[in-house]
């Protein structure tokens, strides 16, 4: 569990974050959503003391950060970055290994560690030998995030990991870090100001703007009961795509246009984003279920959008 008390980030007399407190849950995933400049990545990087507070603290299970030495903090802590920053003269495998190296662990245990993680990411073991100039974008992301796993850390941090693939490798990337085993039970907070990638990834998702939070609380939240006219408006472009996404399954069943006995029929999991089973429906040729499942949908959409205004 990581629990941010008050913590804020001056550099001179301007304040990049200021007043932010936030609890993220054990095997929970928190995405820190908001424009550029807005403190996002400054508060990543303190929780693993890369930048340290000017105010506040950080705990990680209830004991305090600044009580551990940088460096024994951030040997249990995964760590994931844009651009990914592999040593390209170094092996696949030699990248992944780098903190059980740090942590003393022989050549024959990194080696067989490496071997484990690579299908973890959907990569063969071929890999092992290649160096990162001979990798697309989305296979070194994937090196990265197996490095970030490496020693099993509890805890992962990942700072916009999939900003530089293109829309169609990050959709791609994006379901697969989904079903990462070596992910199931981390406890995650990644960074990006991209809102397709915090509705698809994030359990909770905690909206910054000029450093101060704004809302926090599960995506279909911040669309439907926004704290604020900030909140609002960041949602507003493509709400219809983003409320598709926020949707699930099991929010529509029992509406009176689609129950779970039609979930069964066509195997979709109440936790699946109705974007999702739409396809799945037009897929399997059920077009006019498809139908059913949208005034669904809109109902669900009418009453939380009647919540909002009722609150």
């Amino acid at each position: 569990m990581i629990e941010l008390r008050e913590l804020g980030c001056r550099y001179g007399a301007r304040w990049t974050v200021r007043n932010v407190s936030l609890r993220v849950e054990t095997g929970q995933t928190m995405v820190l959503l908001g424009p550029s400049g807005c403190g996002k990545t400054t508060t990543l990087r303190m929780i693993n003391r890369l930048v340290e507070p000017s105010e506040g603290e950080v705990l990680i299970n209830g004991k305090r950060t600044s009580e551990s030495r940088p460096e024994e903090l951030r040997r249990g802590i995964g760590y994931v970055i844009q651009q990914g920053g592999l040593f390209p003269h170094w092996t696949v495998e030699e990248n992944i290994a780098t903190v059980p190296q740090l942590l003393g662990w022989s050549r024959q245990r990194r080696r067989r560690r490496a071997e484990e993680l690579l299908p973890l990411v959907r990569l063969s073991g071929e890999y092992l030998v290649r160096f990162p100039g001979e990798l697309s974008g989305g296979e070194k992301q994937r090196v990265v995030l197996a490095r970030a796993l490496a020693a099993d850390p509890p805890i992962v941090l990942l700072d916009e990991p999939f900003g530089a693939l293109d829309p169609e490798r990050r959709a791609e990337i994006h379901q697969d870090f989904l079903q990462l085993e070596g992910l199931v039970r981390k406890t995650m907070i990644l960074v990006t100001h991209d809102i397709v990638e915090a509705l698809a990834l994030g359990d909770v998702i905690c909206l910054l703007a000029d450093g101060w939070v704004q809302q926090v609380g599960p995506p279909s939240e911040l669309l439907f009961r926004p704290a604020n006219g900030i909140v609002r408006r960041f949602f507003d472009r493509d709400r219809f795509q983003h409320e598709l996404m926020a949707v699930t399954v099991g929010d529509a069943e029992n509406t009176g246009d689609w129950s779970a006995e039609l979930s069964r029929r066509w195997k979709l999991e109440p936790g699946l984003q109705i974007r999702q089973a739409l396809t799945c429906l037009r897929g399997e040729g059920g077009l006019s279920d498809s139908g059913r499942l949208l005034l669904a949908f809109n109902r669900v959409v009418e009453r939380l959008s009647a919540d909002v205004r009722e609150g």
